[in-house]
């Protein structure tokens, strides 16, 4: 019986019983590999959809133009000081349709949200000057990260597309 084990063992040609290494090299073959992009995100249309959300509408019911005129900000004013030349060269235009800008300020919002009370908590209170740098810092946070979630919100809801 060994005898015709060894039989079988030795008709197995040997190259069967090879391992190939894991690092043995392929042969060289041209790459087509795909890189695979984005989706490509249709443009924000920022005037389309303030008049789909309704936005001068809900302005002005609100009294904002009328206190805007009354603190001396009229379309004139704005006009002639360049308040919308100086908006789109900061690049605040561009910024509302930037697909990144909603999730920017919601991070931006939790960062100061977090950074104001642990101000308070890490900030020691030995002197007069130390409470009071703990309620400045930690109003300053709570207002910026409000007004980061609030800016957030506004900028998302901009950007969906109907």
């Amino acid at each position: 019986m060994m005898q015709a084990i060894a039989r079988t063992c030795s008709s197995v040609p040997y190259s069967s019983l090879l391992i190939r290494s894991m690092a043995t090299q392929k042969p060289n073959q041209p790459s087509t590999k795909t890189v695979a992009s984005k989706k490509a995100v249709p443009s924000v249309k920022l005037l389309t959809r303030v008049e789909q959300l309704r936005l001068l509408t809900k302005a002005e019911k609100a009294g904002l133009l009328s206190a805007a005129e009354e603190a001396g900000l009229s379309l004139s004013t704005i006009e002639r000081v360049g308040l919308l030349s100086k908006a789109e060269e900061f690049g605040v235009l561009s910024a509302a349709t930037d697909p990144g800008t909603p999730s920017a300020l919601f991070n931006l919002s939790l960062f100061l949200l977090i950074l104001g009370p642990s101000s308070v908590y890490l900030v020691p209170e030995d002197y007069p000057w130390q409470v009071a740098l703990q309620v400045l810092v930690a109003l300053a946070c709570v207002l910026g990260g409000s007004a980061a979630f609030a800016a957030s919100d506004f900028v998302s809801n901009l950007q969906k597309i109907k």
